[in-house]
Order: structure tokens, then sequence, then C-alpha cells
């Protein structure tokens, strides 16, 4: 590992922006909610993770900024979370009404713990909760339709968590309400790095047959429709898993289906994360090691009779193995010529649009853009828009800002953090230069905070799951549906 010559606060200087601004030369308005607050999380124990980072470690875990929607620049505001307290974050989550951010750590020695950070305009955190993730090496976190329940994903020993919360505060009401483990208790196979296992940023033949001896869930996605369905992408056996969740009583109960995350060439896939359209009936897995998407089509109307039979109770024997997917596309993410044993997918991301889906090339060093179909019969499938360099190494994560039309793209490996440009009309993304240095910085998190009469009214009007399913079938959202 390299030496790390500079100080955090150092590493998060810009080193080449467009319009020049800092503290001293730009007024800062700490009651201006028209710009949000970006959450950044990054590495800080480089042993401690199944895979090798190769930039350096950061002496403090989260960084936030305030974003200029003007020019796409953005504002160091805080830097927080001492690295042996707050070990490794890796992803995070917004509350959809909250102004609350979670994120949790990935370690593949000790439980991951998940922490839960009020979060204000001008960047402060105030830490309101941390529980025990249940596994090791946490790497995702889903909120219920309900907002009772956080769903947490373990990617070493594959385990799949549920935790309360309470709706009022989106701090946590208790530890760990219920427990699903895909390997049935059985132990691992594979050995750690220490213990002379592989390094998973790898993508060699002999560091796929390690990951792969093992379930790896790297995902968990509740269906649009109902919330009652959860998808979890296992990137240790090329599949997709679809258990039952049940929100009332806050427990995965069942596994319904499990089916191919691709093509089923022979060759590994490596399935990491699930994302759905916003009005298609759609959904798209981005296959690590394969460098492919996969497409596939939604059945709403099973989706449907499966929550109706969990809500009257019924038994739910005749929905095994009968899936609420169907592949119908894969596209690679990579140029043709280009070796996929040298790249690795990060995130997929489907554009606020809905007109673009977006992929993190980890190797290739780049972004990959797709465009949506919208014909009669072909909706949902993609074609290629083109690639465009990160500006940097190892692109583990991105995040647009609000409007859609900025990208924020973590390279993890060159300490930096590269602001982009992004065309609607196009799909095309352009270098805007605003870049910013932070070490290992894995995540990047929008958090477009919300006034106290947005929250309130958002609470008045919310409506109970049970209400809204009874009556129309449905999970609608209170507001768009009048």
């Amino acid at each position: 590992m390299p030496p790390n010559t500079k100080s955090d606060f150092d590493m998060s200087l810009p080193i080449s922006i467009g319009d020049f601004s800092t503290a001293s030369d730009t007024e800062i308005d700490e009651g201006n909610d028209s710009e949000q607050v970006f959450f950044v999380s990054t590495y800080t124990d480089f042993e401690k993770l199944a895979h090798g980072p190769r930039g350096h470690e950061a002496k403090k875990s989260l960084y936030v900024y305030r974003f200029n929607p003007s020019d796409g620049s953005m504002l160091l505001l805080n830097i927080f979370g001492e690295k042996n307290e707050v070990v490794n974050p890796a992803f995070s989550r917004f509350h959809p009404r909250l102004n609350v951010v979670y994120t949790c750590t990935e370690d593949i020695e000790n439980n991951g713990q998940i922490f839960a950070y009020s979060i204000e305009a001008n960047g402060a955190l105030r830490k309101i909760g941390q529980v025990d993730a249940g596994g090791t090496s946490t790497c995702y976190l889903t909120i219920d339709r309900a907002e009772k329940n956080m769903l947490a994903v373990n990617y070493w020993d594959s385990t799949l968590s549920v935790i309360p919360i309470s709706p009022e505060t989106g701090a946590f009401t208790g530890p760990i309400k219920s427990m699903y483990d895909p390997k049935k208790g059985q132990k691992m196979v594979a050995a750690t790095k220490k213990s002379g296992g592989c390094n998973h940023s790898n993508n060699d033949d002999s560091t796929i047959r390690e990951r792969q001896k093992d379930p790896h869930s790297h995902a968990l996605v509740l269906d649009p429709v109902i919330g009652c369905i959860a998808y979890v992408p296992d990137l240790g056996k090329d599949l997709v898993r679809e258990f039952l969740y049940n929100s009332e009583s806050g427990a995965i109960e069942m596994e319904l289906n499990v089916l191919p995350s691709g093509l089923c060439t022979g060759k590994p896939d490596g399935p990491r994360y699930f994302e759905f359209h916003p009005i298609y009936d759609i959904a798209y897995v981005v296959n690590e090691l394969s460098s492919s998407i996969a497409v596939f089509a939604v059945d709403k109307v099973l989706l449907k009779e499966i929550a109706r039979a969990a809500r009257a109770k019924e038994s739910m024997d005749r929905f095994k193995g009968r899936s609420t997917l169907r592949l119908i596309q894969s596209i690679s993410t990579i140029p043709s010529a280009f070796p996929t044993t040298m790249n690795t997918c990060g995130r997929v991301c489907v554009h606020q649009s809905g007109r673009y889906v977006i992929v993190s090339n980890r190797g290739h060093e780049s972004i990959a853009i797709f465009k949506v179909e919208q014909k009669a019969g072909r909706k949902g499938r993609l074609g290629r828009v083109g690639f465009f360099h990160t500006r940097g190494e190892t692109p583990r994560h991105f995040q647009f800002d609000y409007s859609g039309q900025f990208l924020i793209v973590a390279n993890q490996d060159s300490d930096t953090i590269a602001v982009f440009n992004f065309n609607l009309s196009t799909g095309e993304m352009k270098y805007s230069g605003n870049e910013y240095r932070v070490p290992s910085p894995n995540f990047v998190c929008n958090c477009p905070l919300f006034d106290a009469e947005y929250t309130q009214f958002s609470a008045d009007m919310s409506l109970s799951e049970n209400d809204i399913i009874a009556t129309t079938g449905e999970i609608q959202d209170p507001i768009l549906s009048k």
C-alpha cells in the first residue's frame, strides 16, 4: 500500500475545477436548501476487506459536501467519523422522507455495523443510532414501503437481516428482529485474504472459482408494486433469488424462486445490483464478473397474485418455482475487444427520466451509458450510447444530482471524485472541470434535504400499507394517486 503523504483534509481539496470556489472566496449560505448535500464514504482499513483497494486509507470515514447545481461544483462542509469506529463505510441510504442518512461498515472479520445520522444543511452529522447487521461485510441497505423496517445484506456470509426503525424519527427501535441465511447455517468454504484467500478485486479464473465457492448476497430490492417480493442477486452462485417479505412481521419468510442472472453461457456472471425501471415493467441486473447487463420483464400480475395470497394467509406453495422475472436481453458493458478478465462492473442505475441505464466499469475505467427503448414490443430493452472515461481508476460508485444533469463519480483507487455534465437529450456525459481529492471514496449518497413543513405534511398524508393494499390491491403514492 502506498504511503499516505497527505492529510485527509488536503486530500479533499479540488485539484481541477471550473469556477474555483472555497470558503474564503464564496459566501456560504448555510440555510440555502436549493443546493443538495452529498454524503461520501471511504475505506479506512484495507486489511478488513475482501477486495484490495490501491489508493490511500482514509483517516476519517465520512465526507459531506454541498453541491452547487448551477455549475456542478462541490464545497466541503464536514469530515466526520473515526476510522476505528466507523470502519470501511461502503453503502449509504438517505431516508425517503426524513433528514436521516444510514451507512454500513464492510468488514469480513467482524459483524457489520449500521449507523444512523441526522444530517443538516451545514453538513453537521449527529449520530442517532447504531445496530449490529448480524453478518460480515455489510453491503446494502433497503427501507421498506411502510418505513418501519430496514433490510440489510451481508456480502461475506450472505445473510439478510431485518431491523426495526421508527417511521417518525428514522431511528432504530430495536436490534435485529429476523434473519435469513441462504446457506442454511453451513460454514463458509472460502478463506479471507489474511488466511490465504483471494483478492476479490481480481477477475481471473482462479479468483472467480474461489469467490464462487460460497453464496454472496450483494443487494436486496423490494418490488415496486406491493413491496412483498425481495430480489437478491447472489454473486457467488450466479442467481437472482426471489424471497417473500412480510412487512408487518418484519421477516423474510421463504425463498419462492431462483433464476440465472444471465444467459447461462457456462461462464460466471456474478450478479451485483438489481434495479427496476420507474415506468416499464422491466428490471436490470448488472453482472460484475461477465461485464454485462441482463434485462428482465417483470410479471406484475403474478406479483399482485402473490401479495393477495400472502395477505389472505394462504399457502404459498403454489408460487414456488414461479418466477416474476423473464430474461429478454443481455448486453455487454465494455467494448467487444476489451478482456472481461480486466474489468468488473460497479454500479447500475436507471436515470430518473427512465430514458437511460448507466453502469460503471472498474478496469476499463468508464461509465457505460445505454438508451432505453420506448417502442411497443421493445420497451425497456437497451441500446448503447457510448463509453466515457471517468478521469480516474476504479469507479466503484456514482450518483446523479437531484436534477439528473450532473453525475458524480467515486474513483476509488485514484482517490478522487469527479463531476460530469449529463446531457438529458443524448445521454452523453462531459467532464465539468470539477474534481476533488478524497481517500478511497467508495459511495456517493445524494441527500436532498427536506424542510420541516414537508416532513410534517408527508407524515400527515401517509397511509398505512395495509389500508392501501386493501383498497387498491397495490401500493400507491397517496399524493400522485389522487
